[in-house]
């Protein structure tokens, strides 16, 4: 387990409804409407998000955060980089509860030299909050486009 020595920022939401519903930030600045997707018995005409892309959203925006500060300090260019999360859902094998897999696919157009770019990308995963937070709990497969 990760302890950490200092908390900087704490963010809360509360969601009504569960999957078909709603959550909103306790300072308004996410608010959104929920709705399952068609795979998961949901409308396909429904409007809404689901907890899949919200953690999609969230986890690619952190290891980004987190590859750049890596590429500093690598002294690597990660501009015009891009990180795309895909985070699928389903039964989790040997429970009766259900799982997660992320695929992390990295966009490094500035960085030519592919060990460089395969170290930055593992080092970021190293630092990365949400990666810490899933490890040995979640696959998580790191590509490089």
């Amino acid at each position: 387990m990760i302890e950490l020595s200092k908390v900087l920022y704490t963010a809360r939401a509360t969601a009504e409804g569960g999957r078909d519903g709603h959550t909103a930030s306790d300072d308004g600045k996410l608010d959104v409407k929920l709705a399952p997707p068609a795979e998961m018995g949901g409308s396909a005409a429904a409007v809404g998000t689901n907890p899949e892309q919200l953690f999609a959203a969230g986890y690619a925006s952190c290891f980004h955060s987190a590859l750049k500060l890596v590429a500093r300090r690598m002294k690597l260019d990660a501009d015009d980089s891009t990180v795309t999360a895909a985070v699928g859902i389903g039964p989790a094998e040997g429970t009766i509860g259900f799982g997660l897999t992320v695929e992390l696919t990295v966009s490094l157009p500035k960085v030519a030299d592919r060990d460089q770019a395969q170290q930055l990308v593992e080092t970021s995963h190293q630092v990365c909050p949400y990666s810490n937070a899933i490890r040995d709990n979640v696959h998580v497969g790191l590509t490089i486009a």
